[in-house]
């Protein structure tokens, strides 16, 4: 039986043809755009990381009283309360 007059060969050829189309397109792209699309799960940012150590009582009331949240009384009071309870 002939298909389209070329026979199996004919329908193997086009087939061909058209794999090598479509791979010639897939290669072009890829050279135009070589960079390609990354996963966000494969990229390079930088992830959230804890901090290396959590911070003490005694940082947290250094930081309140150095910002002027709490005077020097409220400070020198707290930062007694702290080391007498720490010993």
């Amino acid at each position: 039986m002939m298909l389209g007059g070329f026979g199996v060969l004919g329908v193997l050829l086009m087939i061909l043809f058209w794999v090598l189309i479509v791979a010639g397109a897939v290669w072009l792209l890829g050279r135009l755009f070589p960079g390609g699309v990354s996963h966000p799960a494969n990229s390079t940012a930088p992830k959230w990381t804890p901090p290396a150590s959590p911070e003490t009582p005694l940082d947290i009331l250094k930081r309140r009283y150095a910002s002027g949240e709490i005077a020097k009384a409220e400070y020198d009071q707290m930062r007694q309360d702290i080391l007498s309870d720490t010993r």
